[in-house]
């Protein structure tokens, strides 16, 4: 198991659908991208687990299909998945 270093991980999660861009301060200013395919990905930093089990709960309480959530080195952070 690997030891938490205290450096925020990059992450990227990919919803189902297209989010508004009005969303980016509810979803803890993470950047809001809608790809070719027409899905959503929030990325950017996140905290800690705890932090990433919080954005996981808010994309369950909105009802929004969750439908992956990749860790990214930094210069990979904006880069859009196509699920």
């Amino acid at each position: 198991m690997n030891k938490p270093t205290g450096k925020q991980s990059h992450y990227q999660i990919i919803i189902e659908g297209q989010l508004d861009p009005c969303w980016q301060e509810w979803f803890d200013g993470l950047t809001i991208t809608i790809t070719d395919a027409g899905h959503t990905v929030l990325s950017g930093p996140i905290r800690d687990q705890a932090a990433l089990h919080g954005l996981m709960k808010k994309v369950r309480n909105l009802g929004i299909p969750l439908l992956s959530v990749n860790r990214v080195e930094p210069d990979q952070k904006d880069e859009n998945f196509r699920p």
